[in-house]
């Protein structure tokens, strides 16, 4: 079992607690050990930098500072808005040394420029969690046409993020061929959703977020899968609003890639959370998929305070 320091971010405490499910249950399965941070605070993804730098390089110097105090050399990060603010935060520390002292006197402890930080994409590809979704893949989501959702945070800047192609990835995409579904060719994979701009140009929102929903639509896509809790925010409960605003029809379920995996690994839609989601998301893999004969049961999913401290 690999074992990483877990830094979950403010959504999947709130908004995302289906990611957060999830994320846990399908890392647990696949002998991923997640160890969350002791007192972690928001890293001020997305607002912060804009407003204040400041700010935010102490938001994240803290959390990396946590980070250390594990003792684990990796970190994993479910959120690519967060994920994103943690790069540019290690990027700016690792080469601007007077900043990198101001940010440590700010946060009162040593601040470390040399942990693996990682999205949980990445986390996921690795040979052994992939040796193990092999082994245990009991729901092959045939019939499933899907399409893959980057977003515009995850691989950009490349010089930043060191993380796939940044105008074409392939990470989620070989994810989703694994578990049997099919990956259609879009040209949304890695557009905006406009997601720092829900409360202040939600306008730009509709037309951002309904131009992904024509494109997946256009490409005979049953759903959309992404990997950031704000993306799927945009995406999942601003289908009606669209629709009100007159920017088109769209009824277009929207799944988290660790919803789809825990699907594949026979468990539960239910217990991953997927009955939460504000656009129906169950319809479409009772119509598609095979039931599983005998579902596996969840299992006592360990609680990350008591893998953390056991």
């Amino acid at each position: 079992m690999s074992a990483y320091a877990y830094y979950p971010g403010c959504s999947l405490h709130g908004t995302a607690t289906e990611y957060a499910d999830s994320t846990e249950l399908v890392c647990q399965t696949l002998g991923i050990e997640l160890h969350e941070l002791d007192d972690w605070n928001c890293c001020g993804a997305s607002s912060a930098h804009a407003v204040n730098p400041w700010l935010a390089l102490g938001l994240v110097g803290r959390n990396l500072h946590l980070a250390q105090q594990t003792g684990l050399h990796q970190l994993l990060l479910p959120c690519a808005a967060c994920f994103a603010r943690f790069k540019e935060t290690q990027h700016t520390l690792r080469h601007d040394p007077e900043t990198a002292a101001q940010v440590a006197y700010v946060v009162g402890a040593e601040v470390p420029t040399d942990l693996d930080i990682e999205p949980l994409l990445a986390v996921l590809s690795q040979p052994e969690p992939l040796a193990e979704l092999r082994a245990h893949l009991l729901q092959p989501l045939t019939g499933l046409k899907l399409a893959p959702y980057y977003g515009c945070l995850l691989t950009r800047p490349p010089d930043v993020t060191h993380f796939d192609d940044p105008e074409d990835p392939q990470t989620l995409d070989n994810l989703l061929r694994l578990i049997g579904a099919e990956v259609v060719d879009w040209p949304g994979k890695t557009a905006c959703c406009g997601a720092s701009l829900a409360l202040s140009r939600p306008d730009l929102v509709h037309d951002l977020s309904g131009q992904l929903l024509s494109w997946a639509e256009a490409a005979g896509a049953d759903a959309i899968v992404t990997v950031c809790p704000m993306c799927h925010s945009n995406l999942d409960t601003r289908q009606n609003q669209i629709r009100h605003a007159h920017k088109g029809d769209y009824h277009l379920p929207i799944y988290y890639i660790t919803e789809l995996i825990g699907l594949a690994l026979g468990f539960d839609s239910d217990r991953l959370g997927i009955s939460r989601h504000v656009t129906e998301a169950a319809t479409l893999l009772a119509q598609k998929l095979t039931p599983v004969p005998t579902p596996i049961s969840a299992p006592a999913l360990t609680s990350l305070a008591e893998v953390s401290h056991g």
